[in-house]
């Protein structure tokens, strides 16, 4: 596998009403690579929007067997990660907005 880059790392938000209401906590959710681990998690969240990460919580989902007719198919395998920031930190300036 080659070296994930940041950008590689974090794929998505996740924006939902769980995870708006998470934020008040400062608690911020995330799509990640599947491959990633919370060490790399960590840095990348850091790099890219320049708060201090308290910890890092994962999950993985696997994806369903859907059907169309005849054709059987599979959603792909996810990989959430939920990123509480310390105290000190600064909010992420992309869900300020949001709210």
């Amino acid at each position: 596998m080659k070296k994930l880059t940041v950008y590689d790392i974090i794929r998505k938000p996740v924006i939902t009403e769980k995870s708006m209401a998470a934020m008040a906590e400062k608690k911020y959710t995330f799509l990640v690579h599947p491959e990633a681990n919370k060490v790399e998690i960590k840095k990348a969240v850091e790099a890219v929007f320049g708060v201090k990460v308290e910890d890092v919580k994962t999950m993985n989902s696997l994806g369903k067997v859907k059907r169309m007719g005849v054709h059987i198919g599979k959603r792909s395998d996810t990989k959430k990660a939920i990123v509480t920031l310390t105290e000190d930190s600064k909010t992420i300036e992309f869900f300020d907005n949001m709210n």
